[in-house]
């Protein structure tokens, strides 16, 4: 049979309609099967079965089609249905209308589903997840909660100068850094102890909210050179007041009531264990524990209120208070050369600039990451285990320099001193991420959260990497919360978007990702999506404008964007440049959903092991 005559009788025969019809009436079925039968209980087998039954079907269907047809008088073989009896005409036409009354029901259910089922569905998973997630923080609170823990509250400003709001802040942070350092003691994490800043919260919900038995509070009054600083020490459960003091001391004297309030308060928890006053050997250990978690510090009163500044820029997180924290921390140093905190602030803020600056371009980075290993190298010469200028080098080795067994030697070192940093929790959970092992890294990630429930920081991270572990209801029941937080935050929204692109939700994905704060990671997910949705236009003009705009310092997401488009070519070029550009976002490739189409490239394989990353190399 000629091909002409072959088509000819595929159109003669209705094969191709019958096509048309099967595919359309397979796809409506499989999508109300897919609603309906969970909400029956069927085992997770069923759809798929069905699915499979389907596609095995077509082949048979088509080939039933070719050889036989509807007559008035009944089926028969299509050879042995002369012309004049053929009603091939009429039967054509008949499923015609059948083809166009099922599109007719599968656009009907398609937007049914879309626009009512879907958001339905949606909001029904976050109400659960964040039930759950509510429900498991307040009974772990109450059976977890220690004797020997903490929360130090930011301590009210009450000179006449509100501009030295740095100053009060500064003294309740130094303690609660202090405090931190202290085996065996459990201290709520910056943020979320200085959320209730201003807020008329009874010490029962404070505690209740941060997990802790006790809550530090108080007051700072500068008045030129004098100082008054009142404390206390409550239990969180019945308000009652343990401990107060009131201080009135020269400015050069603060070093000392600091050391005093961390070693009253420390010994006012012992006693509360041991039932009565400590020991003079307990007392010696604490005195010595204080000491140890005080170093690095500085008794150069001038200096001191430079770093405070400093620290009271780092906390605001934008590119602006980076730059002023880096004056302030940069005057601290020259004043005093061995304020080994100091150092270690300018190394934090060097590495903050690498990690997050988008417009600084290719020098900028470099000259950050050179005074980054410079400054974190001063700290640690000066104070070879301060955790604060271990965190920096750790961020160094694994964002920038990918030696893993580096930073994993460092981390360890930084959280057998600091346990209860919540950053140094993200920086092991990132090292797991490079690692591979996503259940630890989430592990971890969860630690930094229980640790520090409103840093913003903490809960991004557990919520993108929620995301790539393809858990989508717990990651969008926390992004929500990352915005609330911090919505200028890079990720805030275009994590949102990130999930629902891995599920193939490519529309939710572009719409979720606009309104990021990081054009960088806006540009990623809608290149992507529009991709996925065969918009190719508007891919080309979104990666055009990544390209064109972030080639020096996102060169890891414009690789994403090739390799999710299977452009392998490309993709494998832009990780190289990652890697000469030391890009961050390295780390995390060994995981990254948006790079799966690479995997199966020789390629892939000799570009892990030169970043170190294959699984020989893990071990």
């Amino acid at each position: 049979m000629k091909i002409d005559n072959f088509f000819v009788e595929l159109k003669r025969r209705n094969v191709v309609r019958m096509a048309g019809l099967y595919l359309v009436g397979a796809w409506l079925l499989v999508q109300v099967a897919g609603t309906v039968l969970p909400m029956f209980g069927a085992p997770e087998w069923l759809p798929r079965s069905i699915v499979i039954l389907l596609a095995i079907g077509f082949l048979p269907a088509l080939i039933f089609s070719w050889a036989f047809e509807m007559t008035p008088a009944g089926l028969k073989r299509d050879e042995d249905v002369r012309p004049e009896e053929s009603i091939a005409p009429q039967t054509a036409r008949r499923m015609n209308r059948m083809i166009i009354a099922v599109l007719v029901l599968a656009l009907g259910y398609f937007c049914f589903d879309k626009f009512i089922l879907t958001p339905r569905r949606e909001a029904a998973l976050v109400a659960a997840t964040e039930k759950s997630m509510a429900a498991r923080p307040s009974a772990e609170s109450k059976s977890a909660v220690s004797a020997k823990s903490v929360a130090v509250l930011a301590f009210a400003n009450l000179s006449d100068d509100k501009g030295s709001e740095y100053f009060s802040d500064g003294i309740s942070e130094e303690l609660l850094t202090v405090l931190q350092k202290i085996p065996g003691l459990h201290v709520a994490a910056r943020t979320s102890a200085f959320s209730f800043k201003g807020k008329n919260a009874t010490a029962q919900e404070i505690g209740q909210k941060l997990g802790v038995a006790h809550l530090v509070e108080g007051s700072v009054r500068k008045a030129g050179d004098i100082v008054r600083i009142a404390a206390r020490l409550t239990h969180a459960e019945t308000g009652e007041q343990l401990w107060s003091e009131n201080y009135t001391r020269d400015l050069k004297d603060v070093f000392a009531v600091q050391t005093e309030l961390a070693q009253t308060i420390v010994g006012q928890l012992s006693g509360q264990l041991t039932n009565g006053a400590a020991d003079p050997a307990a007392k010696a250990a604490i005195q010595a524990q204080v000491q140890a978690a005080e170093k690095g510090g500085t008794k150069n009163v001038e200096a001191h209120q430079h770093y405070l500044q400093g620290r009271f820029y780092t906390n605001r997180h934008s590119e602006k208070s980076a730059g002023e924290a880096l004056a302030e921390y940069q005057r601290a140093v020259e004043l005093d050369p061995s304020f080994a905190l100091a150092w270690a602030g300018l190394a934090q803020t060097h590495v903050w600039y690498c990690n997050f600056s988008t417009e600084m371009g290719r020098a900028g980075f470099d000259a950050h990451l050179a005074r980054a290993r410079e400054t974190a190298a001063r700290a640690l010469a000066l104070e070879p285990n301060l955790p604060e200028a271990l965190l920096a080098r750790s961020e160094i080795e694994l964002n920038f320099d990918f030696d893993w067994k580096g930073a994993a030697e460092t981390l360890r070192t930084a959280l057998t001193m600091a346990p209860a940093d919540p950053a140094l929790r993200i920086a092991a959970g990132n090292l797991e991420v490079a690692r591979g092992d996503m259940t630890r890294a989430i592990e971890l990630y969860r630690q930094a959260v229980a640790l520090d429930p409103v840093n913003p920081r903490a809960r991004g991270f557990l919520a993108f990497n929620l995301a790539v572990a393809r858990q989508f209801a717990e990651a969008r029941a926390e992004y929500p919360r990352v915005v609330e937080l911090n919505p200028a935050a890079p990720w805030a929204h275009a994590g949102l978007g990130l999930s629902f692109l891995i599920e193939g939700k490519f529309e939710e994905a572009a719409v979720a990702a606009q309104d990021d704060a990081g054009e960088w990671a806006r540009l990623l997910i809608v290149a992507c999506a529009r991709w996925g949705e065969k918009r190719i236009p508007e891919s080309d003009s979104a990666l055009a404008q990544l390209t064109e705009t972030f080639a020096d310092t996102a060169a890891y997401q414009i690789a994403e964007v090739h390799a999710y488009r299977e452009d392998k070519d490309r993709a494998f070029e832009w990780l190289e440049r990652a890697r000469r550009q030391r890009d961050s976002g390295l780390a995390g490739m060994r995981r990254d959903p948006l790079l799966a189409n690479l995997h199966s490239d020789p390629r892939w394989n000799a570009f892990s092991h030169t970043m170190g990353l294959a699984d020989d190399q893990m071990k």
